[in-house]
């Protein structure tokens, strides 16, 4: 009984003592297989690697995973990447990046799945509600189409022949039904990306991103880790009816961090904020007294809204449109896109408004001013449309 209790003892024992070992050898808790993490090479000899994992422990890694298809080595001494633990073996930490080759089969595979290890895998061919995927060893595997990517391909056809790494969700009869999935590497990594968001990102800055998708109000933006909202209103400085005149999706572009809500998983970026400041320049372009040409861009009940340049409107108020004549809506004379010649009477910098008037208002002869729409021949005097139009109204 007691040489019972004490053999007890010494495995509680022993089992700690190693626990201890492995902690203080790794400088991290205890390395569970399949964990993540990053090491850097300390040497490359023929058949193994040596990795630094930590602190004072090494662990080791199978040269042939650090091996192109042509044979050559695609890291160094001295680089860091991403491995997984694997076991402990004779004192050693093996490590893998994951597992692939033809000297693999499903004993490894069945190993990557309970250890949740990454595999390599080909897309042979599309079938019924998936792929079929060629793992290590020839070994044959189901990838759902909803597994292959964070988003659906729109020409499944086009991953035939590449090549993915693999998360083995379903390992059944002894490897005959093997279940993976692409999309469970893909958001393991994007969520690693979205904690060092947590840490860096910053209203005002500047990333790089790429359309997912377009709305009639926005589109939205994918930084790598989360995905934010562009509104229509911060696409630029100018108005902008139909974004997907301006942008397509799959298009890289720069944004400017607009707003941050971590708790609401919401995010707001702005395109207009990495361009340059059109009304930067309207204190040297344009002067008081002036005449301009410029296209009616939008009608309201107030006046109608001209633009002079990208960015730049100014306000041709109702009661600068009809001269002597009283008009119920701008609507009634103009349209948006026509081209009308008009005069600057007041340039608000602080508020950013620029006041019109038409050409001929100035010397009170509305009569003599025409406009017309490009490509088309003059349409006449304003007040010779004003008359028309007021003569369908009766």
């Amino acid at each position: 009984m007691t040489d019972n209790t004490f053999d007890r003892g010494n495995s509680a024992e022993g089992e700690d003592f190693a626990a201890m070992l492995e902690e203080s050898m790794t400088g991290m808790a205890k390395l569970e297989p399949g964990q993540k993490i990053n090491a850097t090479i300390l040497q490359i000899g023929d058949e193994w690697a040596f990795l630094d994992v930590g602190q004072k422990g090494e662990g080791v890694l199978d040269v042939k995973e650090l091996l192109d298809p042509d044979g050559q080595l695609t890291a160094k001494q001295g680089d860091r990447i991403a491995v997984y633990f694997r076991s402990r073996a004779g004192g050693e930490l093996r490590f893998t990046t994951k597992l692939g080759g033809g000297g693999a089969g499903t004993a490894q595979l069945e190993e990557a799945w309970q250890n949740k290890i990454p595999v390599e895998g080909r897309i042979e061919k599309e079938i019924k509600g998936g792929y079929e995927v060629s793992l290590a060893g020839n070994v044959r595997a189901f990838c759902p189409h909803s597994q292959i990517g964070l988003r659906r391909h729109d020409d499944p056809s086009e991953l035939i022949g590449q090549k993915f790494s693999f998360r083995i969700k379903t390992f059944g009869e002894q490897g005959r039904n093997i279940v993976v999935s692409h999309r469970a590497i893909l958001e393991e990594e994007r969520q690693q990306l979205r904690e060092t968001l947590k840490q860096t990102l910053e209203v005002g800055q500047v990333l790089s991103g790429t359309v997912t998708h377009i709305e009639n109000f926005g589109a939205f933006i994918d930084i790598g880790g989360l995905e934010g909202l562009l509104p229509i209103s911060e696409a630029a400085y100018g108005r902008i009816d139909r974004l997907d005149e301006l942008l397509a999706v799959g298009q890289e572009i720069d944004v400017a961090v607009k707003k941050i809500d971590w708790e609401q998983d919401r995010f707001t970026f702005s395109l207009r904020d990495t361009q340059a400041d059109p009304w930067g320049k309207v204190a040297n372009l344009y002067k008081v007294g002036e005449s301009r040409t410029g296209s009616v861009s939008r009608l309201t009940k107030f006046g109608a809204f001209i633009t002079l340049d990208d960015g730049i409107d100014g306000l041709l108020h109702i009661s600068k449109i009809g001269g002597d004549q009283r008009i119920k809506h701008p609507k009634d004379v103009l349209h948006v896109g026509q081209v009308l010649n008009v005069v600057i009477e007041n340039i608000d910098l602080n508020q950013r408004r620029i006041s019109l008037a038409m050409a001929a208002e100035t010397s009170g002869e509305p009569e003599e001013t025409s406009y017309h729409e490009p490509g088309k021949a003059n349409m006449g005097t304003f007040a010779e449309l004003f008359k028309k139009a007021q003569k369908k109204r009766n």
